[in-house]
């Protein structure tokens, strides 16, 4: 039966080849909550098994971090729903703001744009960050 040689480029590649990187996980998801205790059912002692009681606790508490984040992640998109309609309100309406040399400046809003993550409104053709205005008049 014939050796061939390996060249060490050709060796080298499968080894040093470069994997796609992924960022460390800060927090516990669902999928994570299963694979532990996937394990953990896996690996518990047959003469000592896991607790019923305790298994259905943690489904519990799964079920309950799912709903929370849900939570979280609608009241984020309520709170921009809620700041680009404010900011449409404001067309037409005298708007006072601190101008970029401290002086409150007053004008009328003419527009609204939903470009950034706060809608800029432009008074008197300056445009003003939504959160940068201090008042609102008829």
């Amino acid at each position: 039966m014939p050796i061939t040689a390996v060249t060490p480029a050709a060796a080298a590649g499968g080894i040093n080849a470069a994997a796609p990187t992924r960022a460390p996980k800060q927090s516990m998801d669902g999928e994570m909550f299963m694979q532990l205790m996937i394990i953990q059912l896996k690996n518990q002692d047959p003469s000592a098994p896991m607790d019923t009681n305790a298994m259905m606790a943690q489904t519990n508490q799964l079920a309950q971090m799912e709903k929370l984040t849900e939570m979280a992640g609608t009241s984020s998109q309520d709170f921009s729903l809620q700041m680009r309609s404010a900011a449409a309100a404001l067309i037409g309406k005298s708007v006072t703001y601190t101008g970029p040399d401290g002086a409150e400046v007053t004008g009328t809003a003419t527009s609204v744009s939903y470009s950034g993550s706060v809608p800029q409104v432009t008074v008197n053709g300056r445009t003003v960050a939504l959160d940068a205005v201090a008042g609102v008049a008829a």
